[in-house]
């Protein structure tokens, strides 16, 4: 009896070895798997088309690219979808993967959108970005939280989005205008940003104010301290979101996928411009570390980085890292951007932009990506 026992027990011990050595295989070949789904570094470039260029120029110019390391455009068509229509297999006949990049909530110059003047946000101070525009000309803001407005958008978004053979909409300017500039941009607009300025802090439209009001019982223009009040931060950052995950739907829907240019990390963007995108619906987010408008050393795009990717875990969103090829002083300095972006867990790299890049820039990237 006492054989018989220990017979059995060796057997199902043997059993349980077989299966934790299966379960461990399999486990293996997942992660090897996923590795070899996600290891690619992929190198971008932001670009800006003009349709007056001709095809051949087109080709060239994606052709520089492609010799130089690039394996994506991302093509501003000041949302025209017969442009980017016409530009799409150009590119991919050259190699390249393309993305719909699209300026949102800010709409500078939008036919459609000036013949709407409550569409645009309104400051604390009661000027709207139609015709008061903060910092720059271009700053033409529509709200999120108006329906007419943030349905213009997403229709711009789907236009895109139906648009064969491109890899994404990306999203640029998802965001509110500016509370508080980038350091080394203080001067030009001879500034100083150390509080929450009400000529930058923005929207208090009416749809805005008695949405607010219906929802959290107050009005944020009676507020004691409107920089404290979190509900009303969070409703800002949420009419943001509410924005991303229909855009997000909207592509999906046309078997797209949605990604968006950002601020560097999640705590930065919601301090700086109302946006927290570890909290969207978004396939890949490319933060702007561009450490020159920071006055930070070429280390701070690894530090930038490693505080999205952290933001991020246990969610299937990307860190693609965004370079700023003009705050570079040398291609010493761009091989040690991108290699900050890849240690600190980004799967990419994206640069800006497409005309700031020297044939010496492109062989540096090329010489990099031969090296991962």
């Amino acid at each position: 009896m006492v054989k018989l026992l220990r017979t059995n027990k060796l057997q199902n011990f043997s059993k349980i070895i077989v299966l934790a050595l299966s379960l461990s295989l399999f486990s293996c070949g997942q992660k090897d798997a996923k590795t070899e789904e996600n290891g690619k570094f992929t190198f971008g470039v932001w670009t800006t088309a003009d349709a007056k260029k001709s095809d051949a120029d087109y080709s060239k110019e994606f052709k520089k690219y492609k010799d130089g390391g690039i394996d994506e455009v991302l093509i501003n068509t000041q949302t025209d979808p017969k442009l980017l229509a016409r530009l799409v297999p150009l590119a991919t006949k050259e190699g390249l993967k393309v993305h719909a990049w699209i300026m949102a909530m800010n709409r500078p110059n939008d036919s459609i959108a000036l013949q709407h003047p409550d569409w645009y946000q309104v400051s604390k101070e009661g000027k709207s970005c139609f015709d008061n525009r903060p910092y720059v000309d271009y700053y033409q803001w529509l709200c999120p939280t108006k329906e007419e407005s943030r349905n213009h958008v997403l229709g711009l978004v789907e236009g895109l989005a139906k648009v064969e053979g491109i890899e994404s909409v990306h999203l640029d300017y998802i965001r509110f205008p500016d509370i508080f500039l980038p350091i080394s941009l203080l001067p030009k607009y001879n500034l100083v940003q150390d509080v929450e300025l009400p000529q930058f802090d923005f929207c208090y439209c009416d749809a805005c104010v008695s949405k607010f009001e219906k929802e959290h019982h107050k009005n944020p223009k009676e507020s004691h301290n409107t920089s404290i009040d979190m509900e009303w931060k969070n409703f800002r950052l949420n009419a943001v979101k509410a924005v991303v995950d229909d855009a997000y739907k909207i592509a999906h829907k046309h078997n797209k996928k949605l990604t968006a240019a950002v601020f560097p990390y999640p705590e930065m963007a919601d301090h700086m411009v109302r946006q927290r995108w570890d909290k969207w619906n978004i396939d890949e987010v490319y933060p702007m570390i561009y450490h020159s408008f920071y006055d930070e050393e070429i280390d701070w795009v690894g530090y930038a980085t490693k505080q999205g990717v952290a933001d991020l875990e246990g969610k299937p969103t990307k860190v693609n890292t965004g370079i700023y090829i003009p705050g570079l002083k040398s291609d010493a300095e761009l091989k040690e951007a991108i290699l900050e972006a890849k240690k600190n867990g980004a799967t990419g790299v994206s640069f800006f932009d497409g005309n700031a890049l020297s044939e010496s820039n492109l062989k540096t990237i090329k010489q990099v990506k031969s090296s991962l």
